[in-house]
């Protein structure tokens, strides 16, 4: 199996070709649009902001409580954006009003870092560790919307789910071909966190073909 990362002088070189690096950029790209909720960037200075997108007096927010915050409908973007208590709906609802804005930005952040980054020149292109560390982040979310298209939950649905790939039972399925896509992005991420875990020091070469994984 070919070379996809390599650490080199302080940066992580990306070997994939144009086309493959386009195709991962398109799907960090649909990631970003579906944690679109309309609200736009949040001011640099305010922290309160950032964190939860409101901007509003303590007369305004206890109002808002009379609009209660609920799971995204999109069952992939819930799994982006999961409750923080399932079993206490108040308290999962408050704690989703108070981060889930957050979240939003700092994930819609760290995928439009790493398209970006994939952008750049030539084979291999070069990222820092704060582009490398994004594409990690990036790659995870792909990868949960992909399971849950997928119906990917366990582990025992992504050993499944390898073996329908490998076994390749219905070779022209799009089933088929999201589950291979997901195989693959689950290779190239572990590749990827072996790369960024491994000192140049200790002599590493190349890297083993995991099975897939949820996250």
């Amino acid at each position: 199996m070919s070379r996809v990362f390599r650490f080199r002088d302080g940066r992580v070189e990306v070997f994939l070709d144009p086309d493959h690096r386009a195709l991962l950029a398109t799907l960090l790209g649909e990631v970003d649009r579906m944690l679109d909720d309309g609200g736009g960037p949040a001011p640099d200075d305010d922290p309160l902001v950032a964190l939860t997108g409101l901007r509003l007096s303590p007369e305004d927010l206890v109002a808002a409580d009379d609009h209660p915050v609920t799971s995204p409908e999109d069952p992939a973007v819930a799994r982006l954006l999961p409750d923080g208590n399932r079993e206490d709906p108040a308290l999962s609802e408050e704690f989703r009003r108070l981060t889930e804005h957050g979240l939003r930005t700092r994930k819609r952040a760290a995928l439009r870092c790493a398209r970006e980054a994939l952008g750049g020149p030539g084979t291999p292109v070069r990222l820092d560790l704060t582009e490398a560390e994004a594409l990690v982040k990036g790659l995870t979310d792909v990868r949960l919307v992909l399971a849950d298209r997928l119906g990917v939950r366990t582990d025992e649905d992504a050993e499944r789910l390898h073996d329908e790939v490998v076994s390749a039972r219905a070779p022209d399925s799009p089933r088929l071909a999201f589950a291979g896509l997901y195989d693959v992005l689950t290779w190239w991420q572990e590749s990827l966190i072996e790369v960024l875990a491994t000192p140049p020091s200790s002599g590493h070469r190349g890297h083993r073909r995991p099975g897939s994984r949820p996250e």
